[in-house]
């Protein structure tokens, strides 16, 4: 497109009279002058329709490229996962979990579908420590494994192969020093697990970061001794996922110190659930004891009643023999 610079000055301040003006919105329009006319001839101004020939996956991109062949894939939406969850669970989720288990549905749905997103041993750990923390003191006995599993299924996950993973990562992580697990970051070792996905993120331009593998991090760090407070925890995210793996440490660390502001309530809420227990524990303790002193004066008023009708029947039975 090629604009005469005197037309394009002449529109500009066109424009700029009107843009400036003290007259109500809804003034007159006013009519171009044949000068004003003229210079808008000479824009060479094509239709829309020959402009726009970007067409969905056939950018001239690598990012095009890989996930092009996408395009129209048909997606599960979130409603559908809730729908599935709540047909897998088949119970209500208690009203002071709702929320919480509503937050977690929707947001690992929306992290699988993401094209973007490849699971990995370090996530799998992560998801398994969220969903531990999260319901870990569900008052409903066996509904934390329940609401796991209609999680899993939900989403289109295998939760045996979840597990395995979890497993693995945190089996190899005993043992290990903070110094040996950023060397397996930054050394990208693909002989050990933790250095097979630190290759794998530097070689992806693409890889996408999720809370549950920055999770999945803080359980490592929890694993090789590091003391389990944000401000501790936050330099050394900062240097795992910046100096190591070369990636963003911001939202990890945001997610970081989430997981340790849930992990403090959650704690108040466990004490403060087993103060209340212990108090209605000493108070049926005291119910029980005082129903039992109740039992005990009875049976004591009744052995005394007996006495004294048995002392008063031998009286009788005395002064009838006399007589």
């Amino acid at each position: 497109m090629k604009y005469q610079s005197s037309a394009l000055l002449l529109a500009l301040a066109t424009s700029s009279s009107y843009a400036f003006t003290t007259k109500p919105g809804f003034s007159t329009p006013r009519t171009l002058t044949p000068l004003k006319e003229a210079a808008l001839d000479t824009f060479d101004l094509p239709s829309i329709e020959d402009e726009i020939k970007y067409k969905p996956g056939k950018a001239d991109t690598e990012f095009a490229k890989r996930f092009g062949g996408l395009v129209g894939k048909d997606i599960k939406t979130v409603g559908e996962s809730f729908a599935q969850f709540t047909e897998e669970l088949g119970f209500t989720v208690n009203a002071l979990y709702k929320t919480m288990v509503t937050d977690i549905v929707g947001t690992t749905h929306l992290i699988l579908v993401n094209a973007r997103f490849q699971r990995d041993k370090v996530w799998s750990l992560g998801i398994l420590t969220a969903l531990d923390l999260l319901l870990k003191n569900y008052p409903e006995p066996g509904m934390q494994d329940k609401i796991t599993s209609a999680l899993f299924k939900s989403v289109g996950l295998d939760e045996a192969t979840i597990r395995a993973e979890a497993k693995e990562m945190e089996e190899w992580a005993q043992g290990k020093t903070k110094d040996e697990i950023e060397a397996a970051l930054a050394s990208a070792d693909p002989s050990n697990p933790l250095g097979a996905i630190a290759s794998n993120i530097k070689k992806d331009e693409f890889w996408m970061y999720s809370r549950y593998f920055g999770i999945g991090l803080v359980k490592i760090m929890d694993i090789v001794g590091i003391e389990m407070d944000k401000d501790e925890v936050y330099p050394v995210m900062e240097n795992w996922m910046s100096t190591q793996l070369g990636r963003s440490h911001l939202t990890a660390c945001n997610d970081s110190d989430l997981f340790f502001k849930v992990k403090e309530k959650l704690d108040m809420m466990e004490t403060m659930m087993k103060e209340i227990e212990i108090r209605e524990k000493k108070r049926m303790a005291e119910r029980l004891e005082a129903k039992a002193e109740a039992a005990l004066k009875a049976a004591e008023r009744e052995e005394k009643m007996q006495q004294e009708i048995a002392a008063k029947a031998e009286k009788n039975r005395e002064r009838v023999g006399a007589d």
